[in-house]
């Protein structure tokens, strides 16, 4: 039995898909019904309705949340090999203590159920954040380690406190494979993650910033995963990047497959400052999430190249090109909208 945690997110439906598909036996745990049934948009993607509807019966769902023990018991039940996708992305301060209940602790409690009940294997996604660079080293490798000595945004922080949990597992005998992705780019999440950037070019973003990191498809993320589990391959760490580009060009692709103008503006240092005093001035008054900290501003200027020689060297993979995710995504995208 496969156990899928964060089922209902970007990575862990598309992972539930390919995995039903495959004839697996999968268990996946959801904490709303809404979210759950979202899968059916994912899943037909790909397929017709009907055969998502069907491959949905065939997965085990089981109500739980990674930060109760209680309702995790039984999901681990008889279960061999567990992916652990779950995670909570927030830049807002506000959310500090959640990151780190969701993330760490809740990782933990995953960790600690893998042990206990011996699981045979278990993959994790991480993400790039917890890599830092070198002095002189121009591109992130697996192994460019966490510098504790600068600082951090508190996502970055709760995603490298769930890795050591991870390798915690490793120490007790518990073979764990760790990915970590870049950007992730795949259809169904419009409202989150890069997502988010699909609908704001469709309604006319004017702004672009000079930023160059790391991207990658859901669909190889996926792919990556599953193999890295079928083989011997144990306690290593990946770097999942298919290519490494300005966040301007990832715009204007997406533009030019929406039918869109491109975002022919760069955001300016001091426009985001700006923009952060002011939402937090309003943010006192009006409790919306905030999408900026001193962090994560200065971030939007700062280029990081990542490698992914090793994940391609292990397995001799392949990525797909960004322009033709962002065609897929798209495709999806213009679909979900003309509805």
């Amino acid at each position: 039995m496969i156990l899928v945690t964060g089922g209902t997110g970007l990575v862990g439906s598309h992972l539930l898909l390919a995995l039903a598909k495959a004839g697996e036996s999968v268990r996946a745990i959801y904490r709303t019904k809404e979210s759950r049934e979202h899968l059916k948009k994912v899943f037909s993607y790909s397929i017709s309705e009907e055969e998502a509807k069907k491959l949905l019966e065939k997965i085990e769902w089981i109500p739980a949340d990674i930060t109760n023990v209680t309702s995790l018991k039984k999901a681990f039940k008889d279960v061999d090999f567990v992916y652990h996708c779950a995670a909570l992305v927030s830049f807002d301060t506000s959310q500090d203590s959640r990151l780190r209940k969701t993330n760490i602790e809740g990782t933990a409690n995953v960790v600690n159920f893998c042990i206990k009940n011996r699981v045979k294997k278990l993959c994790f996604v991480s993400s790039i954040a917890t890599l830092d660079k070198k002095p002189g080293e121009k591109f992130l490798s697996e192994t460019s380690f966490w510098n504790k000595e600068i600082d951090h945004t508190m996502y970055a922080i709760t995603k490298y406190g769930s890795e050591t949990e991870v390798w915690r597992a490793s120490q007790e005998g518990v073979p764990v494979v760790i990915v970590n992705p870049g950007v992730i780019i795949g259809p169904g999440f419009w409202d989150s993650g890069s997502g988010k950037i699909f609908k704001k070019v469709q309604d006319g973003l004017k702004y672009h910033f000079p930023k160059t990191t790391g991207f990658v498809g859901v669909d190889d993320v996926v792919a990556i995963m599953q193999k890295l589990m079928a083989l011997p391959v144990k306690n290593e760490e990946f770097i999942l990047v298919s290519e490494n580009l300005r966040f301007r060009e990832v715009f204007e692709m997406i533009a030019e497959n929406l039918g869109q103008p491109a975002p022919s503006k760069e955001l300016k240092p001091w426009m985001v400052f700006v923009g952060w005093v002011w939402q937090e001035v309003t943010g006192l008054f009006s409790g919306k999430e905030k999408q900026l900290n001193s962090l994560s501003q200065k971030s939007l200027f700062e280029d990081t190249f990542y490698s992914n020689q090793k994940i391609s060297a292990e397995l001799s993979y392949e990525f797909e090109p960004i322009q033709e995710v962002i065609q897929k995504t798209a495709r999806n995208f213009r679909k979900d909208f003309s509805e």
